[in-house]
């Protein structure tokens, strides 16, 4: 058990805030293989306060995630601080998640995301009037660096600290990195002794035994699981029972993949309706089939559904392929 402010969480798995995927349908999945706090997708400050439909959609919360943080982003200090105050007053998130680390140019030009991480002085005016007028507790998503030659990785989390954030969660690379390349967790490091307030570490995790290395060499509190959890939901239950026993469960076999796409499926298609859920669940298909020997025709008939039923059918006819080549293997 640790605590980002007053809010507890009740072990060290977070679900990395992903754009586009972290959604409820996919945040309560998560949660039920054990994610000790959950991210949502990030949202703009702006949209907030125009009341647009499809970010006011975003703001939806199952109250079976919780805890749960929630992600705004902007670059003007009197919207985010309106956004924060619609968010605290307005939403059941525990936790309000300032994001700056995204590294895609339409959110940079906003002067948002990893904008912020070429200021040290930016982030202390920015959280600080944030944190002012929100009850929630207020942390912080940022990257360890602009480029190579401006990481103010350390110096941006005291700001952040200094603030008052009370927590910060740190991905091991630079903007201009992106998602490739390696992780530094030598940096991650050196932030956590930097501060005293709680670090979650991203970057790299991408099995249970990575996360006890990262939460060994960093120090960190916590370990953020991002991409290694689409399709895949059994990371983090694996991870949680892994840093928990010492014990390293098997991956999981066609038909709970199946099973829990199904699922997934129905969650989305209730959330947004059927044809946006459809739409959406192509993507989750194809990570959920990902490794699986023979998928290739199911995944492309996948990525053309139009309809819940057709999804359902495909998924149900490849899980009754492989499992009775499976039986035929064993006999």
């Amino acid at each position: 058990m640790w605590k980002i402010g007053d809010v507890e969480i009740n072990n060290r798995v977070v679900l990395a805030p992903m754009a586009g995927v972290c959604n409820s349908a996919f945040r309560l999945t998560v949660k039920e293989f054990g994610a000790g706090l959950v991210c949502a997708e990030m949202v703009s400050d702006k949209a907030i306060l125009f009341n647009n439909p499809k970010t006011m959609n975003m703001l939806y919360i199952d109250e079976n995630e919780r805890p749960l943080s929630l992600q705004i982003f902007g670059g003007e200090k009197e919207t985010l601080v309106e956004a924060a105050e619609y968010v605290d007053k307005n939403t059941t998130a525990d936790i309000i998640d300032i994001n700056m680390g995204c590294p895609v140019s339409k959110i940079i030009k906003c002067e948002a995301g990893a904008r912020w991480l070429l200021d040290p002085n930016k982030i202390y005016e920015m959280v600080s009037a944030v944190v002012e007028r929100v009850d929630k507790p207020v942390t912080c998503k940022m990257r360890i660096g602009w480029d190579e030659d401006h990481i103010y990785a350390v110096e941006n989390a005291k700001m952040a600290e200094k603030a008052g954030a009370s927590a910060i969660s740190l991905h091991g690379r630079t903007r201009v990195q992106m998602y490739e390349g390696h992780a530094d967790w030598d940096i991650i490091r050196r932030v956590k002794e930097a501060v005293n307030i709680p670090v979650i570490g991203n970057g790299d995790v991408t099995s249970p035994e990575l996360a006890e290395k990262m939460l060994e060499e960093t120090g960190v509190d916590a370990v953020m699981i991002g991409r290694e959890a689409l399709g895949n939901p059994w990371m983090i239950y694996r991870t949680v029972h892994y840093l928990e026993t010492g014990e390293l469960i098997d991956e999981p076999q066609v038909d709970e993949k199946v099973e829990i796409a199904l699922l997934h499926l129905r969650r989305l298609v209730e959330l947004k309706g059927e044809k946006v859920g459809v739409m959406e669940m192509r993507k989750h298909a194809s990570w959920y089939l990902k490794g699986v020997r023979g998928n290739g025709k199911a995944r492309k008939a996948l990525n053309q559904a139009e309809t819940e039923q057709e999804m359902i059918d495909i998924l149900q006819a490849f899980q009754k392929e492989v499992m009775e080549k499976a039986s035929l293997q064993q006999a």
